[in-house]
Formats: structure tokens, C-alpha cells, sequence
């Protein structure tokens, strides 16, 4: 009887593993036979443009990578010193696990909601406008508790033999962190931190919310300037009623899950190779 009851579940598993994958091989190769031909270097060479032979998404593709290049050390910098200091300097009271709680509460928090809080708080409060650092800051909001909650498991996952040699040669706690604990929590850490930068490269919602630009001609020179992004840029085609724009929706999403698949790539390449000098 339990036998059949495992293999029956087995099934069943198996059977929900393959709608899923199905599902999402159909999904790409609609995209990619609708995307394809338009797959050249006009789109990442033109601006936007109302006609769909000349346009292009370089501006969207420029405002991606200004603002991921601009979120990752913000994040990282302040999303792992705060798992730091409550893995190993807090006490672990009342305060400390209802700040826990919070955090890993705002992990799961739907996108909009910090769009909301960065319309609040950036734009509007601080003055700074619809402008690429309001957009940066709204995003770094968006991926810290996320980076916070991984790299304290990270954290957590560090042998406390490790801690124990540390200070029984003589260190002191910052130097037991910093060179016994974080070396070895590295590779959790930077897996959280590039996934999570994943995540917010092809959110929208937030973005849309703070006032990104759906069509803009020119790249952002100063933090203060207007700008667009991808997931932007191939919401504002897919909304067309021309067959031609959502051919190119689609080769942009070509273009986003590639970034994406790299991003993913380099943190499995980051993790192993922090895992062989460990």
C-alpha cells in the first residue's frame, strides 16, 4: 500500500513538473517566433520611436544598466552589514526578533507597494522628482530585505567552529567576522545579491508607479534626468495595437531574459568559485 501511495505521488509530482516546464517552453518559443526577426542591431542602436521599423530600445537598455550598477553596491552594502549586525552583534531580544519578523515580512511584499512608499518618500518628499536615482533608491528598497533574509541564512549556515578557532587564536569580533565568518558565508551571499538584482531588473510596477518614461530620446547624464527601462520599454509596445510593436515586445523580452540568464549564470559562477577557496 505505501508503495503505491509513493509511486502515486511520484506521479503526480512528475505530472506538475511537466505542466509547468511545458508551459514555459510554449511561452518561449511564441515569444521567440514572434521576436526573432526583429532581433538586430536597430534595437539596441535606435531610440523609441512611433514607427516600428526605426525603433529601438537603447534608452531603456542605458537605463537598466545605470540603474543596476547604481543599486548593487547601495544593496550590498547596506543589506549585509544589516544581516551582520543582527546575526552577530544583536542581542537576540524582543526588539531584535520583531525586527526580523518585519524584514522577512517585507521580503514578501508585492511590488507596487514599494512604488507606492518611493512615490512617497522620493518624489515627492525629498523632492528629487521622476528621476533615475528616485527609481534607484524605490528599487534598492524593493531588494534589501530580500538580500537581508539571504544573507542571513548565509550567515547562519557558517559553522561555529569557525568562530571558535577565530577567537581562540586571538581575534577579536570584527576580525572573527570579517575573516573567518564572511569568506565563508561569500558565496550565499552574493547568490542572494545577484538574484535579488535580477528580480528588480524586470519589475515594472514600482517604476510605473514613481513615473519611469515610456518614450525617451536621449541617455541619462546626470542622476536628476528622466529615464526608461526595459520592462518599461515592452510594456508601453505590448500595449500598441500595431502587430509590429509586439513583435518587438517580444524581441525585448528576448533581450531582458537574456540579461536575466547571465545575471543567473554569473551567480552560479560567483558561488563556485568562492566555494573552491573555501
Amino acid at each position: 500500500m505505501r508503495r503505491r501511495i509513493d509511486f502515486m505521488l511520484r506521479l503526480l509530482f512528475l505530472l506538475c513538473t511537466s505542466i509547468g516546464i511545458v508551459a514555459l517552453a510554449v511561452l518561449i518559443v511564441s515569444i521567440v517566433v514572434d521576436g526573432f526577426r526583429y532581433i538586430r542591431p536597430e534595437l539596441f542602436l535606435n531610440y523609441p520611436s512611433r514607427r516600428a521599423a526605426q525603433a529601438g530600445m537603447k534608452s531603456a537598455i542605458v537605463g537598466s544598466i545605470y540603474m543596476l550598477l547604481m543599486m548593487a553596491p547601495i544593496s550590498f552594502v547596506f543589506g549585509v552589514g544589516a544581516a551582520i549586525y543582527l546575526e552577530e552583534y544583536a542581542k537576540k531580544n524582543r526588539a531584535t526578533r520583531f525586527i526580523q519578523l518585519n524584514i522577512s515580512t517585507l521580503a514578501g511584499v508585492p511590488s507596487i507597494v514599494y512604488g507606492i512608499l518611493g512615490l512617497t518618500i522620493f518624489v515627492r518628499f525629498f523632492a528629487l522628482e521622476r528621476s533615475l536615482i528616485s527609481g534607484t533608491l524605490t528599487m534598492t528598497l524593493l531588494v534589501l530585505p530580500v538580500i537581508i533574509v539571504s544573507a542571513q541564512e548565509a550567515i547562519k549556515a557558517v559553522p561555529k567552529i569557525r568562530r571558535d578557532a577565530s577567537f581562540a587564536l586571538g581575534a577579536d569580533k570584527w576580525q572573527t567576522v570579517s575573516r573567518a565568518v564572511l569568506p565563508s558565508a561569500m558565496p550565499g551571499i552574493l547568490t542572494g545579491v545577484i538574484l535579488a538584482m535580477s528580480r528588480a531588473i524586470g519589475e515594472t510596477a514600482p517604476l510605473v508607479m514613481i513615473g519611469a518614461l515610456t518614450y525617451i530620446s536621449f541617455l541619462p547624464s546626470s542622476l536628476k534626468d528622466s529615464f526608461s527601462v526595459m520592462p518599461i520599454q515592452i510594456f508601453n509596445w505590448i500595449s500598441r495595437p500595431q502587430e509590429e510593436f509586439h513583435s518587438l515586445a517580444a524581441a525585448g523580452i528576448m533581450v531582458l531574459l537574456a540579461l536575466l540568464l547571465l545575471m543567473n549564470f554569473s551567480a552560479i559562477l560567483l558561488r563556485n568559485k568562492f566555494q573552491k577557496h573555501i
